[in-house]
């Protein structure tokens, strides 16, 4: 769209483009269309390159100032809308996935070796590097300007959680105010001129999206839901069916099938441009899938984890923190957060991660709280086994502890609980918004996310840890703010899931030969990467949701679809 002498690329939604263009009336503004779009346009025009700091949505927009010869460019606070970029001195390329700046002619796809042992520590990678040498991110929160005469780029963050304690606020205040942006999100959100639904796993997290939009539509929402038939720990449907049952849904149930995993892998990994995060991605798609026969919007609860502390890591670290305190008669925080006995009433929520807990004290017990987090997320563990020598030679020294610990200890957080929150909403959070946005724009959906309004964020940043992690109690302060809208089943739920994928089951299965397939092609033997000689004992190894097999079965996809072509 253009707009006097500046032009706009776009993709996304403005949640409060209403707002914001009932302001731009009032100071001479004309429009003429009711787009968000064309708000945008204005309000560059209005107040230049600090308008970011006023939007509230999920975007990715380039703005060509003709006047000024320039491009303005910025990605939304969280990196729900993706953008990518690459330059050399004589072309700079844009595109909303990896694949649409690689079909420029003349440029080719090359792995960035840095990326890859980075990706098999974490399955994603920190700050603006993908698996591409020269191909870049646009950060979460970024604004770039680029003028188009010199050349030279300039980069800005315009938001960043801030940490800053409010020691003037009582908990009862943070409730409230938490409750009354949760409704008005939801509300905005819920704008829409086509048929909208919403995911329900019955979590947490989306039980409350689906309940409180239940609420304010006026007539019966669809939600969707997936599971399998492998067995009872592959299957929310019992919370699902209560929640449903407690918002007046019509729920849709849908059950992926081996036989579609092994179909449709190959095209996942091509959707999403690199190899990041779990499974999950796949009964995610088949679910946005049979979405798309009867809506075009979808509402979700991602993202509630990283800001309300909702992994059962967090409940992990601080355990070990409490048994380190009490020894040693220390806190490393200067504030009381968790004590060893407040923490004991939470710890049966990780009676279902015992076998992480076990490798996770392993080795390296009290150590710093950088490196035992670090060795929190580190998913390479046995999978180093299947690995070629000359490979993890090669990774000694690459300094991936220190890029996340450059993360990790922002001086803009004190207590452990912020480090580990504010991290993973800046480096894992973006990859799990990656599979979002790829696997339901595959299936012609539009997700949203209203967890992540940078408002909640705002609010919950300045909270102190004792108050957001009571007693150690994942989400204590969203459970409190939501309790009267939540069946009990689902407040009080220990056993967190995450959509498990039975991989494990279906790699011994009609799943093993494609897995074998993929290892022993000719272009895998040759990389300097997996032993490829060893992988049925890797499928034989594969523990129940364990992340091995699949990140390895995920390298190779990739290197297929995009480096071998």
């Amino acid at each position: 769209m253009a707009y006097e002498d500046c032009v706009i690329v776009y993709n996304g939604e403005i949640y409060n483009y209403i707002e914001l263009r009932e302001d731009l009336l009032r100071l001479g503004h004309r429009f003429s269309s009711t787009s968000d779009t064309e708000v945008l346009l204005h309000l560059y025009k209005e107040y230049g390159e600090e308008f970011t700091e006023k939007l509230n949505g999920m975007f990715a927009f380039i703005i060509y100032d003709r006047g000024k010869n320039r491009l303005f460019i910025a990605r939304d606070h969280f990196g729900i809308k993706p953008l990518y970029w690459y330059g050399d001195s004589q072309r700079l390329l844009f595109g909303s996935e990896i694949k649409a700046i690689l079909a420029f002619p003349g440029l080719k796809a090359e792995p960035r070796p840095e990326s890859i042992h980075e990706y098999l520590t974490f399955q994603f990678i920190m700050g603006e590097h993908t698996m591409f040498r020269n191909i870049y991110k646009v950060s979460p929160g970024h604004q770039m300007t680029v003028d188009i005469q010199s050349g030279d780029i300039k980069t800005r963050k315009y938001w960043n959680p801030d940490f800053t304690l409010d020691p003037y606020h009582t908990e009862e205040y943070f409730i409230v105010e938490l409750r009354k942006i949760l409704e008005e999100t939801i509300r905005q959100q819920l704008r829409s001129d086509v048929p909208l639904g919403t995911y329900l796993s019955g979590g947490l997290d989306s039980s409350l999206v689906t309940i409180l939009s239940a609420r304010f539509l006026d007539k019966p929402i669809k939600s969707f839901t997936g599971s399998f038939h492998e067995g009872p720990e592959f299957s929310e449907l019992h919370y699902a069916r209560i929640a449903a049952r407690h918002s007046n849904a019509e729920l849709i149930e849908i059950f992926p099938t081996e036989r579609e995993f092994i179909d449709l892998l190959p095209k996942l990994i091509y959707h999403l441009d690199e190899p990041v995060a779990g499974p999950g991605l796949f009964p995610q798609y088949i679910v946005s899938r049979e979405a798309s026969k009867h809506v075009k919007v979808m509402l979700g609860g991602q993202g509630g984890d990283e800001i309300f502390g909702g992994y059962a890591r967090y409940l992990v670290a601080y355990l070990e923190q409490a048994i380190k305190g009490a020894i040693n008669e220390t806190n490393e925080e200067q504030e009381h957060i968790v004590s060893l006995r407040s923490i004991l009433p939470n710890l049966p929520a990780l009676r279902q991660y015992l076998p992480m807990m076990k490798d996770f004290w392993k080795d390296g017990a009290f150590e710093p709280m950088d490196r035992r987090y670090f060795n929190l997320l580190n998913r390479l563990g046995n999978t180093a086994t299947y690995l070629k020598r000359e490979f993890l030679a090669d990774s000694k020294g690459n300094g991936i502890f220190e890029k996340f610990s450059h993360y990790f200890n922002d001086n803009n957080t004190l207590s452990y609980f912020n480090k580990m929150t504010h991290f993973d909403m800046h480096a894992s959070l973006p990859a799990l918004l990656q599979v979002e946005d790829r696997v339901s724009m595959a299936a012609s959906i539009e997700s949203r996310v209203p967890l992540l309004d940078r408002r909640i964020v705002d609010l919950i940043s300045h909270m102190p840890a004792g108050m957001k992690f009571r007693g150690g109690e994942l989400k204590y302060l969203l459970k409190r703010a939501i309790k009267d809208l939540m069946p009990p089943e689902i407040l009080n739920r220990k056993d967190k899931m995450g959509f498990p994928v039975p991989l494990h089951l279906w790699s011994k299965n009609q799943a093993k030969q494609f897995i074998l397939d993929v290892f022993h092609s000719q272009k895998a033997r040759e990389r300097s990467i997996i032993n490829t000689d060893y992988v049925e004992k890797l499928i034989d190894s594969e523990q129940p949701f364990g992340r091995g097999l699949w990140g390895l079965l995920s390298l190779e996809i990739w290197f297929n679809q995009f480096i071998d072509n």
